[in-house]
């Protein structure tokens, strides 16, 4: 007698969650490409819901403004804790959608300083579709952020071949999986790499995801970060 085969539960519902700490200058176009990335999502699956919720973290510039003009919801906190924001923020998105079970959620993160591709969201709820609890995409710097050299060094870093870094910027996950491991943890960095193993600990099934852009910039709103990272990059060049 054949086994039966135990199917993932469809996504009915999208939340995009995007922390933000004064981020007034490059919060537009992050939410301008997740805009386009709804709109793509709704046209393939329109049966879904998908909403946006820009967490406001110790914000004293425009970014509440800027938020307000894009049309999404915000979420204000005042933790300077990135991990923190990207918690309180997929808690208030899940509760603003009402009674769904957690299988049926998919949580979108990304960053204030990030643009995702148009097909985001579609390929990470056909992942989650699939049988994937996880998908992890790339994130590669604005070129133009960047001297020739030192995006030439990280190209040869980032090949082709080179593992996927975890980035809150480029990531999704069910919310059932999510909450299994407790979520995001409210730490000021870093959160995105200990929810991943957690969920790696977990047996949680991951897929790849598209890539995104994200800010060539060198001092960033956490400690170290992708902008620690690309200053650590330039300095060894210049030694």
């Amino acid at each position: 007698m054949t086994e039966a085969v135990t199917l993932p539960t469809p996504v009915r519902a999208v939340v995009v969650v995007v922390p933000a700490h004064d981020e007034e200058e490059l919060v537009g176009r992050c939410l301008d490409a997740v805009a386009a990335s709804v709109t793509a999502l709704r046209e393939a699956c329109p049966h879904l819901t998908a909403t946006t919720l820009v967490v406001l973290d110790s914000c004293t510039d425009g970014t509440a403004e800027v938020a307000a003009r894009a049309g999404v919801a915000t979420l204000v906190v005042t933790a300077r804790s990135v991990g923190t924001a990207r918690r309180e923020g997929v808690r208030a998105a899940v509760d603003a959608l009402g009674p769904l079970p957690p299988g049926a959620v998919w949580v979108a993160s990304t960053d204030a300083d990030t643009v995702v591709p148009p097909g985001w969201l579609v390929q990470q709820v056909a992942a989650a579709d699939a049988g994937a609890g996880l998908v992890l995409g790339a994130v590669v710097p604005d070129e133009r952020d960047l001297d020739p050299t030192t995006y030439a060094a990280w190209l040869l870093r980032h090949g082709p071949a080179a593992p996927v870094a975890v980035h809150g910027a480029n990531l999704g996950v069910r919310l059932a999986a999510h909450d299994a491991v407790g979520g995001f943890p409210p730490v000021a960095e870093h959160e995105d790499v200990l929810l991943v193993d957690a969920l790696r600990a977990h047996g949680v099934h991951e897929a790849a995801g598209l890539p995104a852009v994200t800010s060539g910039r060198r001092y960033g709103r956490v400690g170290r970060g992708f902008a620690g990272y690309l200053r650590d990059l330039e300095t060894t060049l210049g030694e």
